[in-house]
């Protein structure tokens, strides 16, 4: 699911603690040391209160590494395994991203059995719903839902199969040809209603990319960095706990279409029985 921009620990100060027991003595009052001087007593709990307190401050844990891109996606990963994808009547996407005259919003609704309806796409009146035959595509190819419902759960052999789909070479990137396949898979974890098992396998896979790099905690996730052509970058910010793409610069869309955008899109989707209006 993607939602058309987007969150150090500091060790705790140790002040030295006086030993239970110690009480302040005067400065003349004093012991032997091992050399046979006198040491002052005061000297001695001064020495003993700085021990305790190295040995308190090293109770404190070090400060945890920073999450790495492909930390973030396996993450992801075992998240997807265990959250259903829900019941409805409709599969019903929702797109917002900035338009010239401010934020716009797309949406589509899809049965089981293929019909759609969709608002706002570009080649009908503003805010009215229209039928709308589009299917569900996956690197060009057209899918259904029960071929999604088919695909495997094992990373690399979801890859193999989705390398033997039809392909068509202007709905791929570069690294979708060298495969990478980033693309398809991207689009199996945002907008398809892909199943529960083989969202995690898509993550899985995707963590797997060569130079994927996390650019750190922003607002609803982490932002990841993907590498597909040349300086082409797609960045897209993923809530690991929620196995979402909460949004991206680059958006691949269920019907085979993409975007992109010096913003982010943001997509969410979700099974719904309420009708299109």
């Amino acid at each position: 699911m993607i939602t058309a921009e987007d969150p150090a620990t500091a060790a705790p100060q140790t002040r030295p603690v006086r030993p239970q027991g110690v009480r302040r003595l005067p400065w003349r009052a004093g012991a032997v040391g091992r050399h046979g001087r006198l040491l002052p007593v005061l000297g001695m709990a001064v020495a003993a209160a700085a021990a305790v307190a190295v040995i308190v401050t090293n109770l404190v844990p070090p400060a945890a590494a920073p999450l790495s891109g492909r930390d973030v996606l396996l993450m992801a990963a075992a998240s997807a395994e265990h959250i259903p994808q829900g019941t409805g009547t409709y599969w019903h996407i929702t797109r917002t991203f900035q338009g010239p005259d401010g934020p716009q919003m797309q949406e589509s609704w899809t049965t089981r059995d293929g019909h759609r309806w969709s608002r706002n796409e570009p080649y009908a009146a503003p805010g009215a719903v229209v039928e709308d035959p589009a299917p569900f595509r996956l690197m060009g190819a057209e899918i259904g839902f029960e071929e999604l419902e088919g695909l495997p759960s094992d990373p690399e052999k979801l890859k193999e199969r989705i390398a033997g789909l039809p392909q068509n070479d202007s709905a791929m990137f570069p690294a979708d040809r060298q495969g990478e396949l980033v693309s398809p898979l991207i689009t199996l974890i945002t907008e398809l209603p892909t199943p529960a098992q083989v969202r995690s396998a898509a993550f899985e896979a995707l963590a797997a990319t060569p130079g994927v790099k996390n650019a750190g905690p922003v607002e609803g996730g982490q932002e990841l960095l993907i590498s597909l052509s040349g300086s082409l970058k797609i960045k897209m910010v993923v809530d690991p706990e929620a196995a979402r793409v909460v949004r991206a610069n680059i958006l691949l869309t269920a019907e085979g279409g993409g975007t992109i955008s010096n913003s982010y899109t943001s997509v969410t989707t979700e099974w719904t029985d309420e009708l299109p209006r």
